[in-house]
């Protein structure tokens, strides 16, 4: 069902930035899987809204690009480091993250989302039923941040270095509930088992820890190379081909 667009094959090479040259591939990082943002096919092919749209701007600004997978919990010092050029892998915009890296501006704004078990006696989320609970989370992500400060003096929170460890566990019962980005978990959990739901409301507030949406991360040198992806985002809005690549992926919308 999710096959990378032909057309938007990042093909030939030009250059805009001081730090990223025009013999350079560029390069993003990215954390894998957590579909329907970056995932792997059974063929072993990466796509994914983030993997599709990144192809997208990159054909757009006349580069090609590769992807380098990195866990979550080191994808920043990989950007520093410079082990790629830049991130682009639902990373939300905050002002955290804004000390560390240079983002570009928002490219979609997703919900995030409890779920748990069709037999779990919850309707909505809140501290006094939470209490004696067992969380799990992303490590480092916002979820866990927001999880922690709201609700850790009530639930055990367990942190998990990838969304496949998290999902498992709530499958064995080691865990409640999940809390991750809504689209994430109906594509990983909801999609794929049956006798789980989501517990409550979305939730995308409040903006101290949602932030404004999933950018682009860069080094905050390359403020010319974030530029171009702003203005390539923008093109992209204006042609239809964003809106081709969302619908795939996010049809209900």
């Amino acid at each position: 069902m999710k096959k990378i667009i032909p057309s938007l094959a990042a093909v030939a090479i030009m250059g805009f930035s001081a730090t990223v040259t025009s013999s350079e591939t560029l390069r993003f990082g990215v954390d894998v899987p957590t579909a329907p943002m970056e995932f792997r096919l059974p063929s072993g092919e990466l796509t994914g809204f983030d993997i599709e749209l990144g192809n997208a701007l990159c054909e757009q600004i006349n580069r090609s690009c590769e992807w380098v997978e990195q866990e979550w919990s080191g994808i920043i010092p990989g950007l520093t480091s410079r082990k790629y050029d830049a991130i682009m892998s639902s990373m939300t915009i905050n002002d955290s993250r804004r000390k560390k890296v240079l983002f570009s501006d928002p490219y979609i704004k997703p919900y995030s989302a409890w779920f748990g078990a069709d037999t779990l006696e919850m309707e909505k989320v809140s501290k006094d039923n939470l209490e004696g609970k067992t969380i799990g989370v992303q490590r480092g992500t916002l979820q866990d941040s927001y999880v922690t400060d709201q609700f850790g003096m009530v639930a055990d929170v367990n942190r998990y270095s990838t969304t496949t460890d998290m999902i498992m566990d709530i499958k064995t019962g080691r865990v409640d509930l999940i809390f991750l980005d809504h689209p994430a978990g109906v594509a990983t959990l909801l999609e794929n088992s049956d006798g789980y739901r989501i517990v409550g409301e979305l939730v995308n507030e409040p903006e101290r820890y949602f932030g404004e949406g999933f950018g682009i991360a860069f080094r905050q040198r390359d403020e010319e190379l974030a530029e171009q992806f702003n203005a390539a985002l923008l093109e992209l809005k204006e042609n239809g081909t964003y809106d081709e690549i969302y619908q795939k992926y996010f049809p209900e919308n």
